[in-house]
């Protein structure tokens, strides 16, 4: 075949189940001979822990390979120490040209016919060589026998076990120093873009951190390969196919990262069908549509896409299992699974399989699944999910409250020492979860920020463990206490204060759209970004535009709805909004300029019976705590002078 430029067939991906997918690339891969375990190498056993042997493992030493004694104390012969008792002890002679009993100590050899040792705790001494005994011992008592633990020949490990550190010790001890195990699959991944730039560049619009390949390869190596990461490739067709073939002459696997959907720039599936064969062009999941599975050369050439949590998912569900059989391995890892109550309604695209991130806690008896923000590019998504729940294709979502299965992504031993928290976002809570860490303290934060109102009905649907507050009350100016008696009649709360904070208005270094006061937001030419509805922050403005008699409705990007503080000062510092009202350590923290409004309470809402538990105890006691307080003053914009104290108890 004469390779150029590719031909001008432009590509739509298709829309195969994973199933099927899965049975095409890997019938093509048996096929062609690729599924076969990697050949044999034989390195150290001290450099062998998770590699996975090639063979049994037999031993060639015994362990112990001689008669030992267990302990320290005189060897004797069991037959001379009958008849020995409290009143009629039996004297031996030690070391004595007789010899009746030795001094050994632990892993000495035992002496030739002595077959017992007994403990020098259990001796009394008289004189200088002899020593009384009270109590007669048995033949071997005290003894390690020759192959006690290990006989030469026997079957230490089995063919395609993955080592452990204890099974290095009893290798070691069966007197292997070396061990033949698989070799480690070599993968090498190509990034693909123009816009990719190095982790460490200074940052200019249209750039993107090339960070995937630092996921994807220590994916890779937790999975027992061996990956190597090629130079960022640009989007040129010539050069991401000559760059493919010279990966596929040295490793067992190519990905190409991004560049594996149908836009004009779009190059893998056209490199891989001019190399050899494509499989597959496009998966009906989500995220990772656009996958593309091919082989090339001889060897599997695979298109990942370039949105890193489509990234990391497709590898998983794809790679892994051809990882795990290149081991020999039967599959890869299987995750344990809890069932668990989803808090909110999720709604499904019915053609794909979805694959749903959600964080876990227990509340009371139920386990409770929050999902977390959605999207194939939301990089956090993959550091916050505790779990992992599929929604099946041609199922139109889960409805709150529906039971789930969820593959576990932590130990669930975390997962159950987890407090949940539901409500208005703060970034005393984040700096909360990571002094919750550390000892003493020893517990885990899960905090999902959907606004107070949202916060309080969680409570009443135990959902939660607390939840973050600060709705005012526009007729008395008090904080949360009336909205608690609203929206959780009956039920037994402690309010705790965790900050005073100011709120204000958040804009641009230099103030470039001359922002002074909330008035300004009824001004045409100022573009605003709210938060969302049922949040403390959206109800204080509409408080404040009540108080000025004008009308919402009026404000250039009210129904423009953010989710956390954070959030909205990211979107005033990216330029896409001139301002928006938030705290004043969010807007520190993005080095935006800061028009103060008002000061505000900030309290926790926990239920009774979660506030007197043992889990929250970590919690209350960090509120207490002057380091914490300290870092919280030193994020500026709070008033530390209650925090801790309870505010009321209702109910």
């Amino acid at each position: 075949m004469t390779l150029g430029q590719p031909n001008q067939r432009r590509y739509y991906l298709s829309d195969i189940p994973l199933e099927e997918a899965r049975d095409r690339f890997y019938t093509a891969l048996r096929d062609a001979g690729l599924l076969e375990a990697m050949p044999p190498e034989v390195v150290p056993v001290a450099t062998a822990r998770g590699r996975v042997t090639s063979g049994p493992v037999w031993a060639a030493k015994s362990s112990p390979h001689y008669d030992a004694a267990a302990m320290d104390g005189i060897a004797v012969r069991a037959a001379d120490t009958t008849g020995a008792t409290e009143t009629s002890p039996v004297t031996l002679a030690v070391n004595d040209p007789g010899q009746q009993a030795v001094w050994v100590d632990t892993g000495d050899p035992m002496p030739s016919g002595f077959d017992a040792v007994i403990m020098v705790e259990h001796l009394h001494k008289v004189g200088e060589n002899h020593v009384s005994i009270m109590d007669p011992v048995a033949p071997w008592q005290h003894v390690r026998p020759l192959g006690e633990d290990i006989i030469a020949t026997e079957l230490v490990l089995t063919e395609n076990h993955q080592l452990s550190p204890a099974d290095l010790g009893a290798c070691a001890a069966a007197g292997l120093a070396h061990l033949s195990v698989r070799r480690r699959p070599s993968v090498a991944i190509i990034p693909t873009g123009n816009e990719l730039v190095p982790v460490g560049t200074d940052l200019q619009p249209g750039d993107i951190v090339e960070f995937n390949s630092i996921m994807l390869s220590a994916q890779l190596e937790e999975w027992g390969a061996v990956a190597t990461v090629v130079d960022p490739v640009r989007d040129d067709f010539v050069a991401i196919r000559d760059a493919a073939i010279e990966a596929l002459k040295t490793h067992d696997l190519v990905i190409i990262n991004a560049g594996s959907s149908a836009g004009s720039e779009d190059y893998t599936a056209l490199v891989v069908e001019e190399l050899g064969e494509l499989l597959v062009h496009g998966i009906a999941v989500r995220p990772g549509h656009p996958v593309v599975l091919g082989l090339a050369r001889g060897k599997p050439l695979v298109g990942l896409p370039g949105y890193p949590v489509s990234t990391m998912l497709t590898a998983e569900l794809l790679l892994q299992p051809l990882i795990a059989r290149w081991l020999g391995q039967a599959r890869g890892g299987q995750r344990p699974i809890v069932h668990a109550q989803i808090t909110r309604k999720v709604t499904s695209s019915t053609g794909e399989d979805e694959f749903l991130r959600v964080k876990l806690g227990r509340v009371g008896e139920r386990m409770v699944a929050t999902p977390v923000q959605r999207g194939a590019g939301v990089i956090m998504s993959l550091v916050r999910a505790d779990g992992l729940v599929k929604i099946p294709r041609f199922s139109e979502g889960m409805e709150a409250g529906a039971e789930v299965a969820v593959e576990l992504l932590r130990p669930l031993a975390e997962v159950e020492n987890t407090i949940v928290a539901i409500g208005s976002h703060d970034l005393t809570l984040d700096l909360m979860s990571s002094f919750l860490r550390r000892a003493p303290f020893g517990a885990n934060l899960s905090s999902s920020h959907i606004g107070s109102l949202g916060g309080l009905i969680a409570l009443r649907r135990g959902e939660a463990h607390l939840a973050g507050s600060h709705l005012l009350d526009e007729t008395t100016g008090k904080y949360n206490l009336s909205y608690i008696e609203r929206y959780l009649p009956q039920f037994p709360v402690v309010l705790v204060n965790l900050v005073g904070r100011v709120q204000g208005l958040m804009v641009r270094p230099g103030n470039p759209s001359g922002i002074h006061s909330l008035s300004d937001l009824m001004r045409p030419d100022v573009t605003f970004v709210n938060r969302q509805r049922g949040s403390g922050t959206r109800v204080l403005l509409d408080y404040k535009l009540g108080e000025m008699g004008a009308d919402p409705e009026a404000v250039n990007g009210y129904l423009r709805e953010e989710f956390s503080h954070l959030a909205v000062a990211a979107t005033v510092s990216g330029g896409s909004a001139d301002v928006g009202l938030g705290i004043l350590s969010a807007a520190r923290a993005l080095g935006l300029e800061f028009i103060p409004l008002a000061n505000e309470q900030y309290d926790l809402v926990i239920p009774r019976t979660h506030y007197e538990s043992d889990l929250l105890q970590p919690l209350l006691a960090l509120l207490i705590s002057e380091e914490f307080r300290q870092a919280v003053h030193e994020l500026g914009g709070y008033d530390i002078s209650r925090m801790g104290q309870v505010q009321a108890e209702i109910g």
